[in-house]
């Protein structure tokens, strides 16, 4: 014991809480003074002399382990509670050492060292406790936890996550990244991608983000995503990246119903004009729609007061029952319903009706919604009618006439007297059901004026109207009494025919009507002439569909058009077909134009006389993707109804030129160029621009015009582009010569360089002496007029022969040479082949 004395002070100096002890016992021999300050004064039992009393009783068997063990070998340190005096308890890590001096019995003293861990245990406690609480809301959590811990390798998916995805615990994952996404949804993988590596880097607006993923029973799930890297390389690559993953399909399902619920209320409310309000009575914030906003001619996001706006607007006379009648609806808690006047503040008034209900928020706010809507029309409306009916109470036979006045006009054509189509719609319903109880069938026959728009666009409105009056004249006099004949737009005009028996009754009264609206017209002081295609349909009994009636009869209408008008052609499964193959065309077409699928061809012109090239007409074709090559009688009237013709002709032209100057630098010498021109090409304005882009050399190029252009009639523009081609040293030919109703006066008036007597007119030379009697009229008129002749539909040697000799000026046509691509006809006029084959 002496030898603790001795070291007494040593103890006392050490920094740590000392004492030595006897073994087994725990009995006190000396404690410094650390140990005294920190430990035994602060014990719940200071005044102890053994060490186990200051320890908690849960923790002394520890320290008597301790002191056991020490007695003979050294053990590890422990960790035991002490409770305090003032409550409480602190932690005190127990080590010993043997002690230098030893009891009587030789057992070596014990050196017992107290180091305060209250602290780290409090930490320890806290984070077991927040381990606790985070297993315990991830089992009960619908999120799945996820943790890339790229550093070492290793990444973790809590069972939550699999089960969001419909994959149990011995489910494979993806394999790799690449695998992963083949279960994402194709719209999402690049967003996703760029989402994930922005939610690595740390950019805020991508802690969180939504993808789709497929399920394991294949259904599409919403993943809402959120993420944060916690550990980073000192190079900022991430080297954790924890996260979770929330099944929110049916909040985004919601969201999107919600959305799609508030569009159609928004449409509804925009096409019904209806406008929505609502106000909090307690703090007076009103909202109103944009709609409510235009109603009072306000601008939108002008300031409403409760109990001050719209009370401004009511019309005087109005407010105080309004007024009343809210406050007392309101008090009752009544829906208020009513119809008031309000004054705008530029002095006009409007109607409103209004439709409000009172209702109490989840705060306790009592609130007032409704809806207004501006009957001011109605109103004036109603007004008018309820005047009218006083004038009809006063004044009955006026009234009734007016009134039969009114439905007459609503039911006819104002211009012809007809009935309209709204009478048509009417009558045709009533003889579908007539036929129906009769077992009879229903004709219709939908009748198209042929040249009409030529007429109005030539000689004007004022001829055009006198044509359709005439028409109608004609359908009036030879429909009979139970047939019916309306107008159902500009030059369209229906009958219709109930039958009985064979429909060959409608061949025969289209024959007539075809016959009749073909008679010229007589038009301050100028023949008209016009003509008819109709389009013949029927149904019998209780099939018939009215509007699919008159839907037939108008596909036959254009299938009987697109025949060569002036006829008439009945329905059938083929017009239908012919009708949808129209559009595929036109289709193809356009598609064609885009992709330069139109070239042309070339048939060589030969002087009559030396068998000379003296030109070439171009001739358009079609290299279809799927059909091959096309004629123009497969697209051309297609393309002039789309407006598309003249783009055609465009190609055709420039592509002409192109191949022009290609046989220029060749040496090979074609004098002239021709082309078809249509009237409708020769009305645009843009025409002669087009042309001048073109740079087209003086002489080389002659334009074709059909005979049948009405040249007697010509329209301004039309004149004006002519004298204006002549300017740029373009020709002018008359195509078709012969078959058309051209003038002596009109050829003066055009002066024309060139006709082209009809392949009709050559055919039959060889055979009939009045068909040479009539070609060589023809050469004659032309030489008497300084115009040169050409013949196109030269079949034969024996053709070209009689030409020659009757005068002919230039020979076209197969006798002599084919319509040839461009290689070919450099082939061609390289062989000079025509002058063997002539010769």
């Amino acid at each position: 014991m002496h030898d603790v004395a001795a070291h007494a002070a040593t103890l006392d100096a050490l920094p740590f809480a000392t004492a030595v002890v006897e073994p087994v016992s725990g009995r006190l021999v000396h404690s410094n003074r650390r140990f005294e300050h920190d430990w035994r004064r602060q014990a719940r039992l200071p005044l102890c002399d053994h060490l186990p009393a200051l320890i908690h009783p849960d923790d002394r068997r520890l320290l008597d382990d301790l002191l056991h063990c020490a007695a003979h070998e050294h053990s590890q340190p422990v960790s035991l509670r002490v409770p305090l005096a003032a409550g409480g308890e602190k932690w005190a890590l127990v080590d010993h050492s043997h002690w230098s001096a030893h009891l009587t019995g030789g057992l070596p003293l014990l050196l017992v060292q107290l180091a305060d861990i209250t602290a780290q245990k409090q930490r320890e406690a806290e984070v077991s406790t927040r381990e606790i609480r985070w297993n315990s809301a991830l089992i009960s959590s619908v999120s799945g936890v996820w943790d890339h811990h790229y550093a070492i390798g290793v990444k973790y998916y809590s069972p939550t996550w699999r089960l969001l995805r419909g994959l149990t615990e011995d489910d494979p994952l993806p394999a790799s990244k690449e695998e992963w996404l083949k279960r994402l949804h194709p719209d999402d993988v690049d967003y996703t991608l760029h989402a994930m590596e922005r939610q690595e880097a740390g950019d805020p607006a991508y802690q969180m983000f939504l993808y789709r993923e497929r399920h394991a029973d294949g259904h599409w799930v919403w993943i809402e995503c959120r993420g944060a890297c916690v550990e980073r390389a000192p190079d900022g690559r991430p080297l954790r990246v924890i996260g979770t993953d929330t099944d929110v399909t049916d909040r985004i399902e919601a969201e999107h119903g919600r959305a799609q619920m508030a569009r159609r209320l928004e449409i509804a409310l925009t096409l019904s004009g209806v406008g929505v309000f609502e106000a909090d009575l307690v703090t007076g914030k009103v909202y109103w729609d944009d709609r409510v906003y235009e109603m009072y001619g306000l601008s939108p996001g002008e300031e409403i007061r409760v109990g001050e706006t719209w009370e401004s607007f009511l019309h005087p006379e109005d407010r105080p029952r309004i007024l009343a009648a809210v406050t007392a609806d309101r008090d009752a808690d009544r829906r208020f319903s009513d119809e008031y006047r309000i004054v705008l503040r530029d002095g006009s008034e409007r109607v409103i009706r209004s439709c409000t209900v009172t209702y109490t928020d989840q705060d306790g706010h009592q609130k007032m919604v409704g809806a207004n809507w501006d009957i001011t029309r109605d109103v004036m409306l109603q007004r008018e009618l309820d005047r009218a009916r006083r004038m009809a109470e006063a004044r009955n036979e006026e009234l009734e006439a007016a009134r039969s006045s009114i439905e007459y006009n609503a039911m006819h054509d104002y211009l012809t007297d007809l009935p309209n189509r709204r009478y048509l719609d009417a009558m045709m319903a009533r003889e579908a059901a007539h036929c129906a109880r009769e077992g009879s069938a229903l004709g219709v026959l939908h009748i198209d004026l042929d040249r009409f728009k030529q007429i109005n666009d030539t000689l004007g409105h004022g001829a055009g109207d006198a044509i359709l009056k005439h028409a109608a004249s004609v359908l009036r006099r030879l429909a009979r009494a139970e047939q019916f004949v309306a107008r159902i737009g500009g030059d369209e005009f229906v009958l219709l025919a109930p039958f009985t028996g064979s429909p060959r009754k409608l061949s025969a009264l289209a024959d007539r009507l075809v016959r009749a609206l073909s008679e010229p017209v007589l038009h301050e002081g100028r023949e008209c002439r016009v003509g008819a295609s109709i389009g013949i349909a029927w149904m019998t009994g209780g099939e018939i569909d009215a509007r699919q009636l008159l839907l037939n009869a108008d596909m036959a209408l254009y299938r009987a058009k697109k025949g060569g008008r002036n006829r008439y052609e009945f329905y059938s499964a083929a017009t239908h077909e012919e009708l949808v193959l129209a559009k595929r065309t036109a289709d193809d077409i356009l598609q064609g134009i885009e992709t330069r699928q139109f070239f042309p061809v070339y048939q060589l012109q030969f002087d009559a006389g030396s068998l000379d090239i003296c030109g070439a007409e171009t001739l358009a074709r079609w290299q279809h993707p799927r059909q091959g090559l096309l004629m123009p009688d497969a697209f051309l009237s297609i393309a002039e109804d789309i407006g598309a013709l003249s783009i055609i002709d465009d190609l055709i032209l420039e592509k002409a030129l192109e191949d022009h100057a290609r046989l220029t630098e060749l040496g090979l010498v074609l004098p002239k160029l021709s082309a078809n021109v249509s009237y409708r090409r020769l009305l645009d304005p843009g025409l002669i621009r087009k042309l001048r882009k073109q740079s087209v050399a003086p002489g080389l190029l002659s334009f074709e015009l059909l005979e049948s252009t009405f040249l007697d009639n010509c329209d301004d523009q039309v004149m004006r582009n002519l004298t204006q081609l002549k300017r740029l040293g373009i020709d002018i030919e008359i195509d078709d010569f012969g078959t058309g109703h051209a003038s002596i006066v009109s050829l003066l008036q055009l002066s024309p360089n060139t006709l082209k007597i009809d392949r009709q007119l050559i055919r039959l030379l060889p055979q009939s002496a009045e068909q040479r009697r009539l070609v060589g009229s023809i050469i004659e008129i032309g030489k008497s007029l300084n115009i040169r002749v050409a013949a196109e539909g030269v079949e034969t040697m024996e053709h070209a022969r009689i030409l020659r000799e009757l005068g002919c000026d230039v020979l076209q046509g197969f006798a002599l040479a084919r319509p040839l691509p461009f290689n070919e006809l450099v082939t061609f006029m390289r062989s000079g082949g025509w002058r063997e084959t002539c010769c």
